[in-house]
């Protein structure tokens, strides 16, 4: 039995900006989801994932920056324990995704 290419496929890792890139160009550049997500290799969950996070944080892009520009310890630390957050529910999302395709194969769903 041999093994679909999407049970092989290797985890694609996007910046902040990549991420902010792709959903722009749907948003001000008119592109379909479905034509992103293709040409990027993702899925549309996780592209209306990366949307709700951009408008749940774009408050951020209009805070004032304080005169030092350096964040304190505790935001610091807060910003990490988010990243890691966002990447653990990327990861749950993504294997979720694969149980489910796996139980379709197996016809137990």
């Amino acid at each position: 039995m041999s093994e679909s290419s999407s049970n092989k496929r290797e985890r694609r890792h996007f910046s902040g900006p990549q991420k902010t890139a792709i959903v722009k160009a749907h948003l001000v550049d008119g592109k379909s989801v479905a034509d992103l997500c293709d040409q990027h290799g993702i899925q549309p969950t996780q592209f209306y994932q990366w949307q709700k996070q951009l408008f749940e944080n774009g408050d951020a892009a209009f805070e004032r920056k304080s005169k030092s520009g350096a964040k304190s310890p505790q935001d610091r630390k807060i910003a990490q324990l988010e990243a890691k957050l966002i990447n653990k529910n990327e990861v749950i999302a993504e294997l979720m995704e694969e149980n489910v395709k796996a139980k379709k194969v197996t016809g137990e769903l």
